[in-house]
């Protein structure tokens, strides 16, 4: 019943319809992922072939790496034993074969091997030498070649051939010094080589000039012409410091070159007789005069720094 003074409830209205009907559901499924491929592709056919190698250095120089060989030559071959040899030049025509080494060097160092047995008792042994360029590679080998008798009674005045070969082993260069009186009283029958390329063919001539005081020789040609001029010190005598032989033009006013016996130092110096040399020439001179200056500085070596026996005596001015 309605409170008076207020108006009658209404009540509440009517129930909503309804929610809406539901959707008819979610869209039907897929019907799978695609189909997959059908594989990768094929492998390549392998790699390209490999290059064929650097590029070979350059001949010379214009670049900044720093020289290690002579101009124009590949890089020189090692023996076995650790030896490295100089390249072996391309012939040159008009140059005696094996004489190719000469053409682009203006040095030589000349090495003296020492001999265990000529040491420990004084027993003269036949020579050997070693020459090398100025990087050290080996261009010859120089042996001598005398008899037991000539090398123990003749002493450093004996007469000699000395065999110079290659790194073929084959002989380039012979030396021979035929055995002539030593002294100055014997003026007119003085110290002379003569060198022959191939062996049998001479190329030049080593000749010693009469002098009282300090030595003199003449590098002279095929034709015994006088070509260049040594003139050595007054004294040879070598204490602690090197021996130097001037190398002359003919007329004496200009030096071109020098053959020096280097110190070695004091105990070899003492108990041997293995020598050093360092030879140095022009570089445009003719390859057969340098060969004649090799064969300068083993004349020079047995007559003023050879052993003389036991006594280790080296000779005097003269011979």
């Amino acid at each position: 019943m309605a409170q008076p003074g207020y108006p009658p409830a209404q009540g509440y209205p009517p129930p909503q319809p309804g929610y809406a009907p539901q959707q008819p559901g979610y869209a039907p499924p897929q019907q799978g992922y695609p189909p997959p491929q059908q594989g990768y592709p094929p492998p390549q056919q392998g790699y390209p072939p490999p290059q064929q190698g650097y590029p070979p250095p350059q001949q010379g120089y214009g670049t900044n790496q720093p020289v290690v060989q002579q101009p124009g030559y590949q890089m020189g071959a090692v023996a076995p034993g650790g030896e490295a040899w100089m390249p072996i030049p391309q012939d040159i025509p008009g140059c005696p074969p094996g004489l190719e080494y000469l053409t682009q060097i203006d040095q030589l160092i000349v090495k003296q091997k020492v001999e265990l047995l000529e040491a420990i008792t004084g027993f003269e042994t036949n020579n050997k030498y070693k020459v090398k360029n100025s990087l050290g590679q080996t261009i010859y080998n120089a042996v001598e070649d005398t008899d037991c008798c000539t090398r123990n009674c003749c002493g450093p005045a004996r007469p000699f051939d000395i065999k110079i070969f290659d790194n073929n082993n084959q002989e380039v260069l012979h030396l021979n010094r035929p055995f002539r009186c030593t002294g100055c009283c014997f003026p007119c029958f003085l110290q002379e080589m003569e060198v022959t390329s191939p062996p049998g063919n001479p190329i030049g001539y080593v000749i010693q000039k009469w002098s009282l005081c300090a030595p003199k020789f003449e590098i002279c040609d095929a034709q015994r012409n006088p070509v260049l001029l040594i003139e050595g010190p007054i004294c040879t005598f070598n204490i602690c410091g090197d021996v130097e032989f001037k190398v002359l033009s003919l007329d004496g006013s200009e030096q071109v070159g020098r053959i020096s016996k280097q110190w070695s130092g004091l105990v070899k110096e003492a108990f041997t007789d293995a020598d050093t040399f360092g030879i140095t020439f022009p570089m445009d001179l003719d390859s057969k005069i340098k060969a004649v200056m090799l064969g300068a500085c083993f004349l020079i070596d047995f007559m003023f720094f050879e052993s003389t026996g036991d006594n280790n005596q080296q000779s005097t001015i003269n011979g």
